[in-house]
């Protein structure tokens, strides 16, 4: 089966929402200096400002499920593209620190909706032999933004806006979510909420539209499934200790790795190692595309390696990396090397932590206990 305009046209554009969550999650690390200078925040306020965005995360990751079964996939990406435009809007027109921190939250529901909602989607309408490489591109997408971030904050610092120039860093997500909440308007609903509302008919002509194989067949194992789901075990008994042990565990340590520390306060380590800003913003686009690559290799070879022996070798190659970025700080040496301590790192995450934790906890629940098994170890990972 080849894939067809409509399929891949909803694909890209659920995955949008990819994009928006590794923007917003990466662009407040140009932005510390200035909000600091703006708001005489102190580190305690600055951390505040940084982090607020997770906590939104959790909860719209926690709630997003509501209004996906209530109103629909689709309609639920609506939703968040709003919130992403309102968070961009917001962080732009900030009239003080409070109304800043306000629409960071927001950008924090968007987030951890669209990190719940936008895979659903992709999964619900891709087929089977499709079905992994299709979700793989939100998982991608993230990895873009996050780049697209450091390289917007670069482009922003040489245009030249001086001290406004935070405000469009942070505002200029506003184009994508706009055009995110437009191009929503031309996607079909996923088949599966469908016939979970028992709209049968409209499920098959979606099926139809995305160059289903066998209609019917997949109509039939939409039914099957949703029977299962119905027919659900206690997820927190004796017999799945063993993988929820494995899905927490992966979820803990992919966030105490400091990933997200050094995302969020990638400038300020250049900085405190001498460099200027300018140079600082391009280094770190530099750190983005070594993400973006690894992740592109760990994508090609993670079913012909398997997912330990990738998260083995990064393993070693996080920890390695990361015992050089504090020997270069604790020494007051060598800090040409700290950019490539930081790729280092960033590579060796990319191709391992990065790529295989949605995949692993995915497949480490059987059947009958994999969407509440998924949630736990969602949960798990933001809340660390």
């Amino acid at each position: 089966m080849k894939l067809n305009a409509c399929l891949l046209k909803s694909t890209v554009v659920a995955a949008l929402g990819g994009l928006l969550f590794g923007f917003d999650t990466a662009v407040i690390a140009g932005t510390t200096h200035a909000l600091t200078f703006e708001y005489q925040l102190s580190a305690a306020s600055l951390g505040l400002t940084v982090s607020i965005a997770l906590w939104g995360t959790i909860v719209g990751a926690m709630l997003a499920g509501i209004p996906g079964d209530r109103y629909g996939r689709r309609d639920s990406l609506r939703v968040m593209a709003v919130l992403y435009l309102v968070s961009a809007l917001g962080c732009a027109l900030a009239w003080n620190w409070t109304s800043l921190v306000a629409s960071r939250f927001v950008a924090g529901l968007a987030i951890g909706g669209s990190s719940v909602l936008g895979p659903m989607y992709i999964a619900e309408i891709a087929p089977a032999k499709w079905r992994g490489r299709l979700v793989g591109v939100f998982q991608f997408n993230i990895v873009f933004g996050i780049l697209a971030a450091y390289f917007s904050n670069y482009v922003i610092g040489q245009i030249g806006f001086g001290v406004q120039e935070w405000r469009w860093e942070l505002g200029v997500s506003a184009v994508p979510a706009a055009l995110f909440f437009l191009m929503l308007f031309g996607v079909p609903r996923s088949p599966r909420w469908l016939v979970a509302k028992h709209r049968v008919e409209e499920a098959r002509e979606v099926l139809r539209l995305t160059g289903a194989e066998n209609v019917e067949g997949e109509l039939a194992e939409i039914v099957r499934s949703i029977d299962v789901e119905h027919q659900q075990e206690p997820l927190f008994s004796r017999k799945y200790a063993r993988p929820i042990f494995l899905a927490v565990s992966i979820a803990m340590f992919n966030q105490l790795s400091g990933i997200n520390a050094i995302l969020y306060y990638l400038n300020d380590i250049f900085s405190k190692a001498g460099f200027s800003k300018a140079s600082g913003d391009l280094q770190a686009v530099a750190v983005g595309a070594t993400n973006l690559l690894f992740t592109i290799i760990a994508m090609s070879v993670i079913d012909k390696l398997g997912r330990k022996p990738l998260l083995l070798i990064g393993s070693v190659g996080t920890a390695a990396s990361l015992a050089g970025v504090a020997a270069i700080f604790f020494t007051g040496r060598h800090e040409n090397l700290l950019v490539w301590m930081l790729i280092g790192f960033i590579a060796s995450f990319g191709f391992s932590q990065g790529a295989v934790i949605w995949v692993y906890i995915s497949e480490v629940f059987p059947n009958q206990v994999r969407a509440k098994g998924q949630s736990l170890g969602t949960l798990t990972h933001w809340l660390m």
